[in-house]
């Protein structure tokens, strides 16, 4: 158990995780956090069919974000399927939350890739998107700003730190929910996305 729990930090500090986030934990099923103020900032970015968009256009609807890149091979190989788990749950349960993957490499990660990314996870396109198309300070920048989170390169160059979490946003672009990416078990994601959406 010791060697696991080591294990398991060593991969939080060095792959491309969260770092210097605000929030709730994701303790107790405490993963209420809308008394924190937090609300998205506006984004222009293309998604995955080359098409430009901002973040904006999805003023009205529930969605999730979580920040990703396709070159990452320490936790977004967890987080994604993760996600997309997720999403195949609210698909099913009926619940109208829509998804948006946010690259941290828009360098690397041009629509065509995310298009293959999305497609080989086995995503439902009509609810998830990817976004990329905007400079590397502007994600740098929306990410602390909306989500209060750190993202920056790995001392060595070989990596990007960035959040974990996952986040529910509401229909007026308040964030009201965080998720830990990384957690297999959902069952109690989607009995409390049920509940945000019910009482929101």
């Amino acid at each position: 158990m010791k060697y696991g729990l080591l294990g398991f930090l060593v991969l939080m500090l060095t792959g491309c995780s969260w770092v210097y986030e605000i929030g709730a934990k994701e303790t107790n099923s405490t993963y209420d956090i809308s008394e924190a103020g937090m609300e998205v900032t506006n984004l222009e970015f293309t998604n995955q069919e080359g098409e430009t968009t901002q973040v904006s256009d999805f003023e009205g609807d529930y969605w999730l974000a979580n920040m990703i890149f396709t070159n990452c091979s320490t936790v977004c190989p967890l987080l994604s399927p993760n996600l997309q788990n997720l999403q195949a749950a609210t698909i099913e349960e009926g619940l109208p939350v829509k998804v948006i993957s946010f690259t941290v490499d828009p360098n690397q990660d041009n629509p065509e890739l995310l298009k293959q990314y999305g497609t080989n996870l086995g995503v439902d396109f009509d609810t998830w998107t990817f976004a990329t198309g905007y400079e590397e300070e502007e994600i740098v920048q929306f990410s602390l700003d909306s989500f209060k989170s750190r993202l920056e390169k790995a001392e060595d160059g070989s990596d990007i730190l960035h959040t974990t979490a996952f986040f529910l946003v509401d229909p007026e672009g308040n964030i009201i929910r965080k998720y830990d990416g990384l957690e297999t078990d959902q069952e109690e994601y989607i009995e409390d996305l049920a509940q945000a959406i019910e009482t929101n």
